[in-house]
């Protein structure tokens, strides 16, 4: 691993477990999918702290925010059960094409488990729209662009799901090279922002040790930065 590869922050942590805000462009661990990736977040933390750790839940390569560490095999058994058990309450940031004609909506739409896993299972996403941006930039029929910033809780947790949801609705991800639109991607690029608009924002759970509620918020990066402030005013929304 190189030696320039910056401190992972820790927004949360104990003798037991941690709360890591995950850079965009990292992969979490290696796998079949990590050919020619040489940087990967458990190996970074396991120099960075010089212990052991088990990933409790993973994040995709281009997405960044909170992630959920554990130091030892017990506590990660009892994560994982809470895992299991669906109670870690995750929100996520992202940014979106459009302006959805609601303020809250619901996106309940079957997905299937990634390439090689054909069967669909339930999958469901709540939306709720934090501001609204428009770019003057034509589109199709129209003059500007426009943009939503959206704030995303799942019910489910299936491969890929709120890129999917998102392209399923017609409002794709911001800077997802996979599922997006290649046209609005190309607009942020122009205003230097090049990942994929997708965070991890806010992470809470219960302590397995001492029931104590962790509630762990993922400040952004400076380019997801850059385009929360596209929105204005709305970019104060909590």
């Amino acid at each position: 691993m190189s030696a320039n590869v910056p401190n992972v922050e820790l927004i949360y942590h104990d003798d037991t477990l941690a709360v890591v805000n995950k850079p965009a462009g990292m992969m979490a661990h290696r796998s079949k999918l990590s050919s020619g990736e040489e940087v990967f977040l458990h190996d970074v933390l396991v120099q960075q702290l010089g212990k052991s750790i088990y990933l409790i839940h993973r994040l995709d390569r281009a997405t960044s925010g909170c992630c959920l560490i554990a130091f030892d095999a017990d506590t990660a058994s009892l994560l994982g059960k809470q895992v299991m058990a669906n109670e870690l309450h995750k929100v996520y940031w992202a940014v979106a094409r459009g302006w959805p004609k609601q303020s809250e909506f619901t996106v309940d739409y079957a997905l299937d488990g990634g390439p090689g896993k054909r069967d669909k299972k339930p999958a469901i996403t709540h939306f709720k729209l934090l501001g609204r941006a428009e770019l003057p930039v034509p589109f199709q029929d129209f003059a500007t662009s426009r943009y939503s910033w959206l704030e995303a809780t799942l019910d489910t947790g299936r491969f890929r799901q709120i890129r999917r949801h998102l392209k399923h609705i017609f409002h794709h991800l911001i800077g997802d090279t996979s599922h997006g639109d290649g046209r609005h991607n190309r607009n942020f690029r122009m205003l230097g922002i090049h990942r994929m608009l997708l965070h991890a924002r806010a992470l809470s759970f219960t302590h397995p040790h001492t029931g104590e509620t962790i509630n762990a918020v993922a400040d952004v990066d400076t380019e997801f930065d850059k385009a929360l402030a596209l929105f204005g005013d709305a970019h104060a929304i909590e």
